[in-house]
């Protein structure tokens, strides 16, 4: 007996002038000022939501302090975030 194919849907959400609002668990929704003791942990919290809310993510920019080159700021956003403006070749 074959399985059926799963394809996970947003629980529900919300569009405000063509911003998509994903709704899960509020244990789930990232929140200004979130800490995690490493950067893996940060993105792995992210990705789980983007599942949870049906949506994909992408890593989009890193920024480097000068002083010792160790990452101070990553970007995790929506898959859908922005675009680049010339083609990478």
């Amino acid at each position: 007996v074959p399985h059926p194919t799963y394809t996970p849907t947003p629980l529900c959400a919300a569009s405000i002038d063509n911003e998509w609002i994903p709704s899960c668990s509020s244990d789930l929704k990232p929140v200004v000022g979130m800490k995690f003791d490493t950067l893996q942990q940060g993105i792995s919290f992210y990705e789980n939501y983007a599942k949870v809310s049906g949506f994909d993510t992408r890593l989009y920019s890193t920024k480097k302090r000068k002083s010792d080159g160790k990452i101070s700021l990553k970007y995790c956003v929506c898959n859908k975030e922005g675009f680049r403006e010339t083609p990478r070749l």
